[in-house]
C-alpha cells in the first residue's frame, strides 16, 4: 500500500453524488437553483437564496484562484506524514465565486500532494482543475494546477 492509497476518500451522499459523477467524467460541475440561477456548494436540497427545490447542475470551466491555503506541520493523520510536506487550498471559483472548493495543488494530475514547493504558493494565484484517480471504484478527484507553473 503506498502513501496516497491510505489516505481520506469523499463518502458521496444523495445531494453530492451528481458531482462525484460528473468528475468520474473529468468534468467540474456545480449545483445551481433552477429559478433564481445561483450556484451553492456544497449540494444540498433547497436553495439558500430563494428556498427553491428545483436543481440542476452546470459545468464550470474549471478555472480559480487560491483563496486560501495552509501547509500542516506536522500533518495531523499518520498516513499524510510521508507526504509532507504537502498543502491544502481553497479555491474560489471564477465563474461562481461564492463557490469554493477544497484540494490540493499538485505539479500534474497524478503527482503526489507534495509536488508543489509550498513557497510557489500565493493568495489569489490561478489555478486549473484536473481529475485524478482515486481508487479503483472509479471515483476521481478534483486536484489544482498552477495555470502558470
Amino acid at each position: 500500500m503506498t502513501a496516497e492509497t491510505s489516505l481520506l476518500r469523499p463518502v458521496p451522499d444523495d445531494d453530492g453524488a451528481p458531482f462525484w459523477e460528473y468528475a468520474a467524467r473529468g468534468e467540474l460541475r456545480v449545483q445551481t437553483c433552477a429559478d433564481c440561477a445561483e450556484p451553492r456548494f456544497p449540494p444540498r436540497p433547497c436553495c439558500p437564496h430563494c428556498q427553491s427545490f428545483d436543481s440542476g447542475w452546470r459545468p464550470m470551466s474549471g478555472r480559480g484562484r487560491i483563496w486560501s491555503y495552509v501547509i500542516p506541520h506536522p500533518p495531523l493523520l499518520p498516513a499524510y506524514a510521508a507526504l509532507a510536506s504537502y498543502n491544502a487550498v481553497v479555491v474560489e471559483l471564477l465563474d461562481a465565486p461564492r463557490v469554493r472548493l477544497v484540494g490540493n495543488v499538485v505539479a500534474t494530475p497524478d503527482a503526489p500532494l507534495n509536488s508543489v514547493d509550498p513557497a510557489r504558493l500565493r493568495i489569489g494565484a490561478g489555478v486549473k482543475v484536473a481529475f485524478t484517480p482515486a481508487d479503483e471504484t472509479g471515483l476521481r478527484l478534483p486536484r489544482w494546477l498552477l495555470e502558470r507553473p
